[in-house]
């Protein structure tokens, strides 16, 4: 029969609280998603703050209920997050709160939180400076009474084909035997002058710009999310980052580190996996790196985890 509810003298059904009359399969997921609001997050030593879009769930495995209650899961997101800033062991705490307005018929409960963060960066030369941009994606699981509270982020950057870089360099002394092979000794001056001229550099590596795409797990009772840290880190992995604000000394610089780091995404995958294996604050990882190939039509993708027995598996 239907739950009722009075306001005033006004007795409302609630139909969704039905107790069905013949038992239903079990649902894995009921819930909303595209929720919008404000939140405050944790990062590091600071709280910053960010739009951001939600989804949580619950399950259903109750046979004769209809349906969840949504708006207490709505009203619990509101509360929780004008509260308290967003942080693994706030996480795992909303997680409990939302298995227990629905303790009667659930035993999981799943919430993520989908935003951007804004870092300022420097130039790598001048002094001037711009904004980059990160999606995030908080992500957080109560299941069989154990939690899961992970971090994702993207990470854009240049990489440089190393089999590009080597053609490129046999082409160059190619054409350098062509222009002085029978000269004999030449100055270094003429040298310095050729090189620097469209005859003598008449091929160049090619690069596209990559992506890094990051998860990390963390233990979901700390106070923070060390988002600001892994991204430093990432990027100083990978060394060639995408720019905000540039001079023509950047660029040079620019062209510079490209030169010095030529990376198949083979490169670009074990480079990451060094850099978080060296990370105490991450319990588990994956990472996905796509070099978007100005050679090819498709995309080079290497995928690979922290290789934990129960852990992440990247799957293609």
């Amino acid at each position: 029969m239907n739950k009722l509810y009075s306001i005033g003298d006004q007795v409302m059904p609630d139909v969704a609280m039905r107790v069905l009359k013949d038992e239903q399969d079990p649902l894995d997921w009921v819930g909303m998603s595209g929720i919008r609001l404000p939140m405050r997050f944790r990062d590091g030593k600071e709280v910053r703050s960010a739009p951001s879009t939600v989804q949580l769930y619950v399950n259903l495995c109750d046979p004769k209920a209809k349906g969840i209650h949504m708006s207490r899961l709505y009203m619990l997101l509101d509360e929780k997050a004008g509260k308290h800033p967003l942080a693994p062991v706030s996480v795992s705490n909303f997680l409990s709160q939302m298995l227990e307005s629905h303790s009667d018929f659930s035993t999981r409960a799943y919430v993520e939180f989908a935003f951007d963060q804004y870092l300022r960066r420097p130039a790598l030369v001048s002094d001037h400076a711009g904004w980059n941009n990160y999606s995030v994606v908080v992500r957080g699981e109560h299941a069989q009474g154990t939690v899961h509270v992970d971090l994702q982020f993207v990470v854009h950057y240049s990489s440089t084909c190393p089999a590009s870089a080597a053609l490129a360099r046999q082409s160059i002394q190619h054409q350098f035997d062509q222009d002085f092979g029978s000269v004999g000794t030449v100055s270094a001056t003429r040298i310095r002058h050729w090189l620097g001229s469209d005859e003598g550099i008449v091929a160049t590596p090619h690069g596209q710009r990559s992506s890094a795409g990051v998860v990390v797990r963390v233990d979901p009772n700390s106070e923070t999310f060390p988002l600001t840290h892994l991204i430093d880190s990432v990027e100083i992995a990978l060394a060639t980052p995408v720019q905000t604000a540039v001079k023509r000394v950047d660029e040079q610089e620019f062209a510079l580190l490209n030169g010095q780091n030529p990376m198949f995404c083979e490169d670009a995958g074990r480079r990451l996996k060094t850099c978080l294996d060296a990370e105490s604050d991450v319990v588990d990882f994956q990472v996905r790196v796509e070099h978007y190939e100005s050679l090819h039509a498709h995309n080079a993708v290497c995928m690979v985890a922290k290789g934990l027995p129960d852990g992440f598996k990247p799957v293609p």
